[in-house]
């Protein structure tokens, strides 16, 4: 008789099982009464009235989908508005949307290597970085995390075409990327950067222009950089920015942007709501990278093993994957939303408890989310 063709899927369903791993979706109202310190709406706009009105009125203009791909129907006026200020507000010369962060990634990394490139790729990189180092078929050399004298070895005695990619705050235990030695070892190589800043915008930089400009390297010819719009922007989709003729190459090479859907005006208007509140407003990037900070000094204090945030993220430790699990669970019954990040999730093996900061956290629920997250944490 046959076998059965998903009986493998049982297999692996079990394993997970035996070994805490089981993920599964668990659908929020809209109008929750919990503390939120697990989304990356680290500016708290995902809400904010100008910003849901620009999307109502966006989709009420443009309609609620963009009906196509940006090379065929979906590119409307409100894409080109959103493109051009975003490349102005963070430094760069041109800039181009897609659908999410993740689109945006796979896009610059499989457009700016191929089979002739070395990508040379930091370890604890996003998985979308990942993926688009697999899917470009380049020659990929993975190097140890935060280290640009490993780029540069790697780097050494490559002739060729060269790319070295690299998160600018890392999403698990949000460290910073030393961006500056990174494109100084490039540069002596004839090396392109490539940096995810989906951490950076918003939070970093002067009033939010990201990791990039903070370092010196925004519109640098040799330097691109991917944002998402679905963190410190509140809204949906994805860029890339970099030199005008990066951006026209991504224009006429990349796949996901060539054969995607275009991002919905929705999200594009409400995007472009909050990159222009974030210009208006820059104490907001200040804001969050001080409650950051207050909670890693709050956490610390209590004798927590807590990572000192670059950014937004502030990473927890916990003694085990189901440790972690039980804490999470134990926060959310207390009131308190956060992330719960274990393995496969982490390459290091480490479970931790992820919170992210929002600029539009008060005092008070600062210190309610201390003493929640102090008083369940588990035994060392």
């Amino acid at each position: 008789m046959p076998h059965d063709p998903f009986d493998w899927i049982d297999e692996q369903a079990q394993a997970r099982r035996r070994a805490g791993l089981v993920r599964a979706l668990r659908p929020r109202a809209a109008d929750s009464a919990l503390l939120d310190l697990a989304s990356n709406d680290y500016l708290g706009l995902s809400r904010h009235p100008e910003v849901t009105s620009a999307a109502a009125h966006a989709a009420r203009r443009w309609g609620a989908g963009s009906t196509g791909s940006r090379l065929v129907t979906g590119t409307t006026e409100l894409h080109a508005e959103l493109e051009s200020e975003l490349a102005a507000f963070c430094g760069f010369e041109a800039a181009l949307v897609l659908s999410s962060g993740y689109a945006a990634n796979l896009a610059a990394v499989t457009a700016l290597s191929g089979r002739d490139t070395l990508v040379v790729s930091d370890a604890a990189n996003h998985a979308s970085l990942i993926d688009g180092c697999r899917l470009s078929r380049a020659e990929t050399a993975v190097v140890p995390h935060a280290d640009p004298g490993a780029v540069a070895k790697s780097l050494d005695g490559h002739e060729g075409r060269a790319l070295a990619v690299t998160d600018s705050i890392f999403s698990v235990d949000g460290d910073a990327a030393p961006l500056a030695e990174l494109a100084a070892a490039c540069r002596a190589h004839g090396a392109a950067l490539l940096v995810d800043d989906a951490h950076g915008l918003g939070v970093l930089g002067d009033g939010g222009r990201g990791a990039l400009h903070a370092a010196g390297l925004a519109g640098a010819p040799d330097v691109v950089t991917t944002v998402t719009l679905s963190k410190s922007l509140g809204s949906q989709g994805g860029a890339v920015l970099g030199p005008a003729r990066v951006i026209e190459h991504l224009v006429n090479t990349a796949r996901t942007f060539i054969f995607d859907t275009g991002l919905a005006p929705a999200a594009a208007g409400a995007a472009l709501a909050s990159l222009r509140m974030l210009a208006r407003e820059p104490e907001r990037a200040a804001r969050a990278r001080t409650v950051a900070s207050e909670l890693h000094r709050r956490l610390t204090e209590a004798g927590l093993a807590t990572v000192r945030p670059d950014a937004s993220v502030v990473s927890v430790r916990a003694p085990s994957p189901d440790a972690a699990v039980r804490w999470a669970a134990d926060c959310r019954a207390a009131g308190l939303v956060v992330g719960c990040f274990r393995p496969p999730s982490v390459p290091d093996g480490i479970s931790r408890l992820r919170l992210t900061a929002r600029a539009d956290l008060t005092d008070g629920q600062i210190e309610d989310a201390v003493a929640v997250i102090t008083g369940a944490a588990p035994a060392a």
